[in-house]
């Protein structure tokens, strides 16, 4: 099914002529998609949709965006933004060769939301990706998204009981009320890096950031694709938390804040 793209000559030229028609006729472009800018849900069949093409100094990912957020285009960063944001989970960068080139990648979805944890309310990510997320260097179709996160020191939950432990290390960057990244550490006890980064910060509540201020940390919730999905309200949020617990498919960790 042909799809709303629009896809720059730009990306045309680093893509090949091949793979951009393949887009366009809705080959290999994704229907629904987690805009790249806003963070919100888009449909490729119906309505406009920008293809964004972010390359680092050896790899390049594809993402998309609604049309009114972003234009179709080039975007240069750098190899451990574009590494540190997408690989160290998902191992979703692709060569800039055309026929190497995949499109459809697994995007990790950020929520943001108090969850009443002791009588207390407590600043939360809720993070899920758009799809499968196989383990870096494989080919397989499994989903191996929470043991890697697991390995990193990601505590599984059964309930919502309790606050999870710690996990230092890793923490959560606030920055003039905006969210922008969620960091690890970095290789051989180097500077952190981005393990999620926000294109474009992302706006957080009042209450959110109060929280977030009285705790100095932010809980971080991680489940398999298809666990929690985008729930308009907290309650929602929360029993779809509780949901995914129950059934063995939550991970979670208190990070600690960075900035303010």
């Amino acid at each position: 099914m042909p799809r709303m793209l629009d896809v720059s000559d730009e990306v045309r030229a680093e893509i090949g002529d091949e793979e951009a028609d393949r887009l366009l006729a809705g080959e290999t472009a994704p229907g629904s998609y987690d805009c790249t800018s806003c963070r919100t849900p888009g449909d490729s069949a119906q309505e406009r949709t920008s293809t964004v093409l972010f390359i680092g100094d050896e790899t390049a990912v594809l993402a998309f965006a609604h049309a009114g957020c972003l234009p179709s285009q080039v975007v240069q960063v750098t190899e451990e933004q574009l590494r540190g944001a997408v690989k160290s989970i998902t191992g979703d960068t692709v060569d800039l060769e055309a026929d190497k080139m995949v499109p459809e990648q697994a995007v990790l979805g950020v929520t943001s939301g108090l969850v009443l944890i002791g009588g207390e309310l407590h600043p939360a990510l809720v993070v899920e990706p758009t799809g499968p997320i196989a383990r870096p260097g494989t080919t397989g179709t499994g989903d191996d998204f929470l043991p890697l996160l697991i390995e990193q020191g990601f505590m599984p939950l059964t309930d919502l009981s309790a606050v999870p432990p710690v996990l230092h290390g890793w923490s959560v960057l606030l920055a003039v009320g905006q969210l922008h990244a969620v960091l690890q550490p970095g290789p051989h006890g180097g500077q952190p890096v981005a393990w999620w980064q926000a294109h474009q910060p992302l706006q957080v509540t009042e209450g959110w950031r109060a929280a977030a201020n009285k705790h100095q940390q932010v809980l971080m919730f991680a489940a398999p694709v298809g666990s929690i999905g985008r729930q308009p309200r907290e309650d929602l949020l929360r029993d779809a938390l509780d949901k995914a617990a129950a059934n063995g498919q939550l991970v979670a960790s208190a990070l600690p804040l960075a900035g303010t």
